[in-house]
């Protein structure tokens, strides 16, 4: 058997080009067309916030919010995320300093963040890490006091709510990614929302070059569009939506009734969460046994990924970051398994027994 860690989700071809004959007949391919505005404002309703600025990806996104609130400085981050989290933070000229996580949510810890903050820090740029919200009652309580921005990394959490509402209303910014590899996807995209108008509206400039009419230009900007064909993406896929995130649901509760008795540990998600199910880590009591687990479901066809490893303090170009045990520790020993949408309940099944027989040859 052959199950990758991942697999796209794709409409019909029929429906898809029911969007691209419109694009065909308009010839209006990027720069702000249509398909792109509906598809804005679609993303806008299903997340029940006002406004969405859709964007080539994730990292352009997180570029775009580090700029437009014009964070300077240091920032205090997550070790444990994709690599653009701190990459956006360096390539924006600004310093990353490390706060552990917690060993259960696998989120920022609050608890050690304050500690870390000096008359050079600006912002805190937090990862709901697979979906899980940051406890961001007590870091929005940090930054108040301090006077720092808030940016949040919720790359993976198309449909998160946490207390009733989209995750993505909490903080200053917050940022989303539809890359191909998401469970709502727009093949390459990304965006961003935040609740003061103002930021918005800078946000828009930058990611068009700073362009204010043909020839005026408001600021410094990029080129953070995305296209007509992304949109029609997208909007193919908001038909699906809702049958993509009920079944992650059910195959993510099956992993865990199959694997319950397992000698393994599942992230910890927030209380008052409606969680989405994008990912679906689980946790081995050392590296070794991780490593010889997704040896020998690789042998079987499963294909694993240790997501995220390295902890970013680890990073070739990050310098001084000192040591983050639990961040370290949780990197060394998490395995996502596949997670997809055509992925069957037999190959779910098949996945846990491999699991079983690999962690039983070790008694």
């Amino acid at each position: 058997m052959n199950i990758p860690l991942n697999r796209p989700f794709l409409p019909s071809k029929e429906e898809y080009d029911t969007y691209t004959n419109e694009i065909w007949q308009r010839n209006w391919l990027t720069n702000h067309g249509p398909l792109v505005r509906e598809f804005e404002n679609k993303v806008a309703d299903f997340l029940n916030i006002p406004e969405f600025i859709f964007m080539n990806n994730g990292t352009t996104s997180l570029l775009v919010a580090l700029k437009a609130l014009d964070v300077k400085g240091e920032v205090i981050t997550t070790p444990y995320s994709y690599v653009a989290t701190t990459g956006s933070i360096v390539w924006q000229n600004c310093r990353p300093v490390f706060a552990d996580i917690n060993a259960d949510t696998l989120t920022i810890d609050p608890l050690k963040i304050e500690s870390l903050i000096t008359d050079r820090t600006s912002a805190i740029l937090a990862t709901h890490v697979y979906g899980n919200p940051c406890d961001v009652e007590s870091i929005g309580e940090i930054a108040a006091k301090h006077h720092l921005k808030v940016i949040y990394d919720a790359a993976h959490c198309f449909g998160v709510t946490y207390k009733g509402k989209s995750i993505l209303q909490w903080g200053d910014a917050s940022i989303i990614s539809f890359h191909a590899t998401k469970l709502f996807h727009t093949t390459e995209g990304g965006g961003m929302y935040s609740k003061n108008n103002s930021i918005m509206e800078k946000a828009r400039y930058m990611m068009n070059f700073g362009h204010d009419g043909p020839y005026n230009f408001k600021c410094e900007g990029i080129n953070g569009k995305n296209s007509e064909f992304h949109a029609a993406m997208g909007l193919c896929n908001f038909f699906h939506v809702t049958d993509i995130l009920d079944r992650r649901k059910r195959q993510v509760n099956q992993y865990k009734g199959e694997l319950e008795n397992q000698l393994v540990e599942f992230q910890k998600i927030r209380k008052h969460t409606d969680p989405n199910y994008a990912y679906f880590p689980v946790i081995f009591e050392t590296s070794d046994i991780c490593s010889e687990v997704a040896n020998q479901l690789a042998d079987t066809g499963v294909e694993t990924r240790r997501y995220f490893t390295p902890s970013l303090n680890r990073l070739s170009y990050i310098k001084e970051a000192g040591s983050l045990p639990v961040a370290e520790d949780i990197s060394e020993r998490v395995l996502c398994l596949p997670l997809f949408h055509e992925l069957t309940s037999d190959e779910i099944s098949y996945v846990c027994r491999g699991i079983t027989k690999a962690l039983k040859s070790r008694v």
